[in-house]
Order: C-alpha cells, then sequence, then structure tokens
C-alpha cells in the first residue's frame, strides 16, 4: 500500500465525521423543513466549517505523499469560507443563500469526483466518494436551476441530499477501515 493511501486507511474516522455531521445535519433540516433562512444559514454554516475544517486535516496529512493534495485544501477553505459567508452575512436574501449553496455544491462535487477517479486503481469502494461528489455536483445544480422554489422545498432538497452524501462518505470510511486493518 504506498503512503496516501496508508494516511488515508489510518485517518478514515475523519471522514466518518464528516459522514456522520452530513447525516446530523440533513436530519435537523428534515425534521424542521420550515426553520427561518436565518437558522437554516446557522446550521448550514456550523456544517460546512466543520467539514471543512476536516478536509483542511485530511490535506495537509496528504502533503507530503499527494502532490494534488492542494485541491483537498481548495475544497476545505472553500467549505470553511461559505460556512463563515453563511453564520456572519445574513443580511442578505434567500437566494444569495441558495447560489452560495449551489456554487460550493458544484465546486466541491468535481473535486470529490476527480479525487474518486484518480484513486480508483488504488482502494475499493472509491465509488463512494465518487458518489458523494456527483450528489453534491447535482445538488449545486438543482439548487442553481431552482432558485425560486419556496425554502420548505429548499429545506427538503437539503435535508435529503445531505443525508446521501453523508451515508457515501460513511461507507467510504469504512472501505477506508478494511484496508487499514489488511
Amino acid at each position: 500500500m504506498d503512503e496516501t493511501m496508508r494516511l488515508m486507511a489510518a485517518n478514515w474516522w475523519l471522514i466518518l465525521l464528516r459522514g456522520i455531521a452530513a447525516i446530523l445535519f440533513g436530519i435537523v433540516t428534515l425534521i424542521w423543513p420550515g426553520l427561518t433562512v436565518f437558522a437554516l444559514l446557522l446550521v448550514f454554516g456550523a456544517y460546512a466549517i466543520f467539514d471543512g475544517a476536516l478536509t483542511l486535516v485530511t490535506a495537509f496529512q496528504r502533503r507530503n505523499s499527494d502532490e494534488r493534495w492542494w485541491a483537498w485544501a481548495l475544497d476545505g477553505l472553500l467549505s470553511i469560507t461559505i460556512g463563515v459567508m453563511a453564520l456572519f452575512w445574513t443580511g442578505p436574501t434567500a437566494l444569495a443563500f441558495i447560489i452560495w449553496m449551489a456554487i460550493w455544491g458544484v465546486i466541491a462535487g468535481i473535486f470529490r469526483i476527480v479525487a474518486a477517479i484518480r484513486l480508483r486503481n488504488e482502494i475499493d469502494g472509491e465509488w463512494a466518494l465518487g458518489l458523494s461528489g456527483l450528489l453534491l455536483l447535482i445538488w449545486g445544480i438543482l439548487m442553481a436551476t431552482l432558485p425560486a422554489a419556496g425554502l420548505l422545498s429548499i429545506a427538503w432538497l437539503i435535508g435529503t441530499f445531505a443525508l446521501l452524501i453523508g451515508i457515501s462518505l460513511i461507507v467510504l470510511s469504512f472501505h477506508l477501515r478494511k484496508l487499514k486493518t489488511a
């Protein structure tokens, strides 16, 4: 097993935490779909910062063994930036929030798909990372094309995709855990 895979397998729990965070975010969104834009911004902001921080940890652990570690770092910085914006720039309209989330979903989705393609010959279960990227990409496109939809439908869309993304990340983490023990 090469150094990159050893690091990913050794830190499988980071991806597990990201999946759990996504599922918790999705559940909260589905249970209370009538949340105000402000509350949704706070919940999403906290999730995006947490996800971004864990992605940055992954990036810096990979920097000595992966020449493209910067893509992970860029994904993490993008998530943190969008999270901070969601927490501290609450005055703009819900439309601005939808656009922010759409852009984040598309870019982060592309990064994850690229990472899955790069890892396809190195790990079993790379499809889970690719699936999380594809779901994020679809989610971002849907958010961009349906900005006039009501907050309730947006909340259901956000919650559903967060659950699916979380599940795919958890599946990937368990594949990495098996790889660690192998």
